[in-house]
Order: C-alpha cells, then sequence, then structure tokens
C-alpha cells in the first residue's frame, strides 16, 4: 500500500539514522519552506515518544530535540541562554504565566506570530525572575514528589509546563523558526494551498473502504516510525514501543489530516475545528445539545478549567469539598488541594485498584444528607476512568447513581479511557470528561473538556480566552478528529478484545519469570480481568525500575516507562512506603534532587502492539532475570552467558550517534 507521507517505504533507520535528504511528497508543488518543514516534522515523528521520564530510544530522542527547540527560541529572539530559560505552554497560560512576571524580564514568541496554527508561545525568562512557590496551573510534570500534605514542585522549566507539552508542534515551531531565516518571515503565512472541505480532510484517506479488524489491520502497516531499528547488545533491532501509557505514535491518515489543516485558511480551519466537535460529541455519547466541547491544550489544562470554575463558586450556605480517589494522576489531585477553602478528601482503593462503591455512598451521605461535617459539602467527585499504574477500569455508571443521588457532580479523567473503551457520557450521566489526544494516537497538541452546558462558572472574557486559546491549534484538532473517526470504524469493542487478549499474553507470559512481582490485577482468569486494561506494573527482585527499563532498551529495543508516573500517592501505597520513609523521602529529594526514587516498571499496550511485541518483552525480561540471578548466585561476578555482544560504552555510544543523527534529521 502506498504510505502518502513517505511513498520509497524502506526503512528509515538502521544503528546510524540514515541522512533523510528525500524531498517531501508534491515536493514540488509545496512552497519549499512548508516542503522542509512537513519533512522535518515527518522525521520527529518516527522516533517519537514523551519525554523526559521513557527509557526507550524514542524518549531519548523527543526529549533532545524538545530540549533543542529552547536553544533555537533562544537564537531566534538572540538571547543568552545561560540567562533566560524557555517555557512552552498555549496561548492561555502563556497569558497565566505572565501575570506572574515582572514587566521586561521575558520575551515571547508564538506559533501564531509566523503563521503556523500550533498553539504554541514561546516565553523566554530570565532565569532570576522565575516566580516561586505555587504554579500558575498544576498537574502533571509541575511536582517532583508529593505526599497527601505535602508537595515538592519540581524545578523550572518543567514546573511551568503543565501537564504533556505539544511536543511534535514545539519541534514543528522551532524548526519553522529557523525556517523562517532562509524563507523569509512571510514563509508560513501564504502558503498557496486550494481549499479542501474539512469533510475530505477529516473523512476521506486511502483506508477508508476498510472496518474493524481489517482496519486495524492496515492501519497499523501506516505506524509513522514501524521501520525504525535501534541499537541494542545485539545489532540493530526493531524498536518496539510499549509506553503507550504516557503517549501514543501517530499513523499517516492522521499526519495527513494535520499538514493539510496547517495549509488551510483560516474559514476551513474553523470548519474542521466545528466538526470535530461533532465528531467529539459522537464518539463520547454527548449530544451537543447536552455538552460543550472546549478545546485545551491537554487533560491537565482541561481539569485545570473546572478547578477555576470550582474557584468562582460562591456559596455562603455550605463549604466545598473534592471527593477523589488513591488511583489519580497528579493532574486529577493536585488541582483540587490548591484551592482557597476547598477542602479535598480521598478514597481508598483495594490492591487491584477498585474503588469501594459503598464507601462512596458512605462518604457521600455523611457530608451531604447526615451532615457528619457541619458546613461542609461534597460538590465534585473526580476520579480517573482508567488508572495509568494499575490499568484498572472502574464502573462509571454506578459511580455516577451514587454521585448524583447525593447531589454531587462528577468529573471523570478519561486520559487512558477514551482510546481504549467505549465511553457514554449522557447515559452514564457524567458532568465532566478531560482527554489528551496524544494518547489517543494525535500526538499534536490538543485535548478536551466535555462539559454539561451551564456547568462552568467562567467569566465570559476567561470563557472567550480559553475558546480562542484551544482553537488556535486547528491542526492538533484536525489530528484529534481524525483519530477519533479511526477508532470509531474500527470499534472500541473491537479494540477492547484486541488489547485484553494482548493484554492477557502479557500476564501469562511475566507470571512464569519467578522475580517479577506483578502489581493489580494479575491474572487474566480473574473475575477481574474485564475491569483491566492494557497497562501492567512490575517490578524485578533486586533491581531498580529505572535499570529493568535501561535493560529492556539496551538488550530488546524496548521502550517503557518507569517510576512514580506522575500517582505518587498510588505507587507508594503499592509499594507498601510507610509515612515515615515518605518524610524521609521527602528530604532526600530536597537535598539530592537528581536522586532515582523507588517506583514500578509500566508496560503500557496499544493499537501498534502485536503478538510478537509481546513475546520480545517476555522473552528480554527472562533473559535479564536470569542473568541477574546468575549474579547474584556469583556474588556479582557477571557469568559468560550474561556477557553482552558489544561493550557497554560501545553501545552509548552508539545510542548517541543514533540521538544525534536523528535530531539531525529534523533541526539539519
Amino acid at each position: 500500500m502506498k504510505d502518502s507521507a513517505n511513498p520509497h517505504k524502506e526503512p528509515v533507520g538502521s544503528v546510524q539514522l540514515q541522512e533523510f535528504d528525500r524531498v517531501a511528497p508534491q515536493g514540488n508543488e509545496l512552497p519549499k519552506a512548508f516542503a522542509e518543514l512537513k519533512r522535518s516534522v515527518y522525521a520527529a515523528l518516527e522516533t517519537y515518544s514523551n519525554v523526559h521520564r521513557g527509557s526507550g530510544h524514542g524518549s531519548l530522542v523527543t526529549t533532545r530535540l524538545y530540549e533543542q527547540a529552547r536553544d533555537i527560541v533562544l537564537e531566534h529572539l538572540r538571547l543568552n541562554k545561560d540567562r533566560y530559560v524557555v517555557v512552552f505552554v498555549s496561548p492561555r497560560s502563556a497569558e497565566l504565566l505572565k501575570g506572574e512576571l515582572a514587566p521586561g524580564r521575558f520575551q515571547c514568541v508564538s506559533s501564531q506570530d509566523i503563521g503556523l496554527p500550533l498553539g504554541i508561545t514561546a516565553v523566554a525568562i530570565e532565569r532570576r525572575a522565575l516566580p516561586g512557590g505555587v504554579p500558575y496551573q498544576t498537574g502533571g510534570g509541575t511536582a517532583r514528589l508529593i505526599a497527601p500534605k505535602w508537595v515538592i514542585w519540581a524545578k523550572s522549566p518543567a514546573r511551568l509546563e503543565p501537564g504533556t507539552p505539544a511536543i511534535v508542534n514545539v519541534i514543528a515551531f522551532a524548526r519553522a523558526l529557523q525556517l523562517i531565516r532562509a524563507f523569509g518571515q512571510s514563509a508560513f503565512h501564504e502558503t498557496g494551498a486550494d481549499a479542501l472541505a474539512a469533510i475530505d480532510i477529516l473523512y476521506r484517506d486511502e483506508l477508508e473502504q476498510y472496518a474493524g479488524r481489517a482496519l486495524l489491520d492496515e492501519l497499523r502497516r501506516t505506524l509513522i516510525g514501524r521501520d525504525v531499528r535501534v541499537p541494542t547488545v545485539a545489532g540493530a533491532s526493531p524498536y518496539i514501543n510499549l509506553d503507550n501509557g504516557a503517549s501514543t505514535r501517530t499513523f499517516t491518515p492522521i499526519w495527513d489530516a494535520v499538514w493539510q489543516t496547517w495549509r488551510q485558511p483560516r474559514q476551513v480551519q474553523q470548519a474542521i475545528i466545528n466538526e470535530v466537535k461533532s465528531i467529539c460529541a459522537d464518539l463520547l455519547g454527548a449530544p451537543l445539545s447536552v455538552y460543550d466541547v472546549i478545546f485545551a491544550s491537554n487533560t491537565t489544562e482541561a481539569i485545570n478549567m473546572v478547578a477555576d470554575s470550582l474557584r468562582s463558586e460562591s456559596d455562603q450556605s455550605d463549604e466545598s469539598v473534592v471527593l477523589n480517589t488513591l488511583l489519580e494522576h497528579n493532574s486529577n489531585e493536585l488541582v483540587w488541594r490548591m484551592i482557597p477553602g476547598v477542602a479535598l478528601i480521598r478514597l481508598p482503593v483495594d490492591e487491584t485498584g477498585v474503588m469501594d462503591l459503598a464507601e462512596l455512598d458512605a462518604r457521600l451521605r455523611a457530608y451531604n444528607q447526615e451532615g457528619e461535617h457541619g458546613k461542609k459539602r461534597i460538590k465534585l467527585v473526580a476520579v480517573s476512568g482508567a488508572s495509568n499504574v494499575l490499568g484498572v477500569y472502574n464502573d462509571l455508571a454506578a459511580v455516577s447513581r451514587i454521585v448524583h443521588m447525593h447531589g454531587a457532580r462528577l468529573l471523570v479523567d478519561a486520559a487512558q479511557l477514551v482510546a481504549h473503551r467505549a465511553v457514554d457520557m449522557e447515559l452514564c450521566d457524567i458532568d465532566y470528561l478531560a482527554f489528551s489526544a496524544h494518547k489517543a494516537y494525535a500526538p499534536f497538541g490538543s485535548g478536551a473538556l466535555v462539559a454539561r452546558k451551564g456547568l462552568l462558572n467562567l467569566n465570559p472574557a476567561e470563557m472567550a480566552l480559553i475558546k480562542s486559546s484551544g482553537e488556535e491549534n486547528a491542526g492538533g484538532i484536525a489530528a484529534l478528529g481524525k483519530a477519533f473517526v479511526l477508532l470509531q470504524r474500527i470499534g472500541l469493542d473491537v479494540i477492547q478484545e484486541e488489547e485484553q487478549a494482548l493484554t492477557a499474553r502479557a500476564l501469562r507470559g511475566m507470571a512464569q519469570i519467578s522475580s517479577l512481582t506483578l502489581y493489580g490485577i494479575k491474572e487474566s482468569g480473574s473475575p477481574k480481568f474485564a475491569q483491566k486494561g492494557g497497562v501492567i506494573p512490575f517490578n524485578m527482585k533486586g533491581m531498580v525500575s529505572e535499570r529493568v527499563s535501561r535493560e529492556l532498551a539496551e538488550r530488546g529495543g524496548i521502550g517503557i516507562r518507569h517510576g512514580c508516573h506522575c500517582a505518587h500517592l498510588l505507587v507508594k501505597r503499592i509499594l507498601h512506603i510507610p509515612p515515615a520513609l515518605e518524610l524521609f523521602q521527602g528530604l532526600i529529594v530536597s537535598l539530592i534532587p537528581r536522586l532515582e526514587l523507588p517506583g514500578v516498571a509500566r508496560v503500557s499496550l496499544g493499537l501498534e502492539n502485536s503478538i510478537e511485541d509481546v513475546d520480545t518483552l517476555i522473552a528480554v525480561l527472562g533473559t535479564i532475570a536470569r542473568e541477574a540471578e546468575a549474579r547474584a548466585s556469583n556474588h556479582g561476578a557477571a557469568s559468560p552467558a550474561a556477557k553482552p555482544t558489544l561493550a557497554q560504552a560501545n553501545l552509548q555510544q552508539q545510542i548517541d550517534a543514533f540521538a544525534a543523527a536523528a535530531s539531525q534529521r529534523v533541526y539539519g
């Protein structure tokens, strides 16, 4: 099948990535600056992963590209990088951030300034002027470590970039800044593109004759980066991404929708935005007569909108309380504890991550009916639709019935839900639902809050800023819409069946490795397995999670994630870390910020994964475990069988060369 973004179809990587000197498809028909931008972003997508906390080659490359983008912005603004630091945010977040900065101590440049609908603002701040205290928005990545009653905030710029940044859009923005030096300031303002209809961009593609499992099979063949090979101890190996819970790679039809949208006049982009609202409403069971679809940069920004609304509500007759659970990602935890005058209480979960519905009912009854806590009333129950650590799906319909019976509202953090299970907001009576497109195969900086009409209590000026900020990223919105169209054509039932089969296979294989400890729902034969998604947390005896992750990358070219996964309270709960040790950890992190804390390794499956991926994971984990046992039996001496085929130093050189070559292909 023809790949419209890469018609040559030869492998695009080896131990050193080959120089990508091909012009983009239809390069003679595109303006040269745009053709080069398209080629560069495609190259970035081939090795895309989330930044900073991943262990695989993809995360290494993407982190490098993302951090290089900061230097490119400073070079564009002619600022000294020893004096300034760059923060990448959405337009609305930029306004909030600038409100905390002294005039004259920062400079800004945005994607809108250069004529690209990326929704990116780069704020270059004098290092001495960086704001302290609680960040202007809280959530994933803004905190280094949290406990129930204290927070150690991350260092800047991470603490000022709430949630997962628009990584691909940032890279595209940085590359565009480079290109306008060669092609002029107007290089991306006048593309000369023929206007396309929104329906053609969102619904038409080379796979439209397929549906169901056949479409899934065909779509996998269009995965961008599927041919990349990475350096391992055994030589060049295909890269295997098992870190879908952090972020998902994308497919050619989705990328095509993005770059086509970038070149459209604003009226076509607005038509795309309006149509994507309908697509979201249809997939999520949220009719536009009942719900508003409000675009954001990510789940964190979407949840912060609800927090801002709650902050502005005033009711002298009672005191507001938010209830959530120990399952929550920091983005659905920190935000609630930072609202002045609002209390946060947490519902426990069992070892598998399943909440006790009787306890939920009892808590709500005690606060809202029986008045056991004075004037305090639970106004909002904010729960994860699926845990990013334990992979468990709770019964949202049952939760909603209890919540509304006691007069509260329900918010669902659906970041780990919408790409994996069917959601019906109206049927389940969900008031707010927040999600990110980058966890749904559209990593272009968009997401949404779907809110029941009339529930957001924000002034018109703030709502206008929120709307314009989210909708500035027309390409990201197009990607979200196209991804949802494809998910719907495949069928969420097909996706659930496929992912559960792979999860069952992985659990069975991992259970055979005696040194592995699995957390959560561990057996495919368990009555709770229907509630289990493709997220599998584990640890290996005698090895910290960071080392297990690194060895999977070095031995099998497998990318996973390790650590606390921005869900510190839950990870400490499943590792049985007592309060005294928790306090000690806080002290150590304050003194030694780079220290690696105890955590868990996490495999997370997605549409791109196959039986072969799972079998490779099990085989490599088995090898790591056997060699660890051999070292232990030899009191630390390396056994002959454990000797790698490449010296560690040589392998690291090859990995560094791989990352450098990937960066060169993007930024030149």
